[in-house]
């Protein structure tokens, strides 16, 4: 039985670390993985595009890595937004899709059935590898040839797909977003675009909490204002993982 069964909030917070890990090269990625517990390793990598495998006794990981600045793959991914056919049901941004077109093929020949069916598949990423987690764990989902997705942890994600493509992913879905994260307003529902997943939530004091509509807005207003006094851009600093590994690991923290 897989270790990672018991508790969503030490959950959010070890994919939010695996999804920072995804980030790294690979002797780095192996030695900070091995310290959350995992200690197999894989590195699937392609024009650009990238994701980790990590493995252990009871669970199997696949971690997207999230934009590189200074990547023009990356860049050029984000800006992709034209929706197209996707490979299960409806449209999906061109861009994400192509990442996820790119591993696909390693992906797939490498998660056997028969190899892996004693171990609990999770999927995860931040950023661009959110989108990137989100169209994997749905062809996982239904592909019949391929292993069920547990469930998807991902932060700061964009909108992937159309409604009725996220409306068709029969996958459980914690989406996180800190406060004023610029990345999840993008793209624009006016072009069809909508999010997948139950949202969850970190308000501008770093505490996650359900709020309405109306108290978001205005939890985003005092977000923005504490940032301008401490001469941040909220909406850029809301997107690092760090910040959301540090909210989350507070968030363990208040229930003990």
């Amino acid at each position: 039985m897989s270790i990672l069964l018991n508790n969503v909030r030490e959950r959010s917070s070890l994919f939010a670390k695996l999804s920072a890990i995804a980030y790294l090269p690979l002797k780095e990625a192996k030695k900070e993985s091995k310290k959350l517990g995992f200690t197999q390793v894989e590195f699937y990598d392609k024009d650009g595009a990238q994701a980790y495998r990590f493995q252990n006794k009871n669970d199997l990981v696949i971690a997207c890595r999230g934009t590189q600045p200074t990547e023009f793959n990356d860049i050029s991914a984000d800006l992709k937004a034209i929706p197209v056919i996707s490979e299960t049901i409806s449209r999906v941004h061109r861009g994400f899709k192509g990442e996820v077109d790119e591993l696909w093929p390693m992906i797939k020949e490498d998660l056997v059935p028969k190899v892996f069916a004693k171990r609990t598949l999770w999927v995860t990423g931040h950023s661009l590898g959110a989108a990137m987690a989100t169209i994997i764990a749905a062809r996982c989902t239904l592909d019949e040839d391929m292993p069920n997705v547990e469930e998807l942890y991902t932060y700061g994600s964009p909108r992937v797909g159309w409604r009725r493509y996220c409306q068709s992913l029969p996958v459980k879905h914690y989406r996180w977003r800190n406060n004023n994260d610029i990345v999840t307003t993008v793209p624009l529902v006016l072009m069809g675009y909508t999010h997948h997943g139950d949202s969850c939530y970190i308000n501008a004091y770093g505490q996650v909490r359900d709020l309405t509509t109306w108290q978001r807005v205005k939890d985003k207003l005092r977000g923005m204002w504490m940032g301008i006094k401490v001469g941040r851009i909220d909406n850029f600093s809301d997107h690092n993982i760090g910040a959301y590994i540090e909210h989350l690991d507070n968030w363990i923290e208040e229930d003990k």
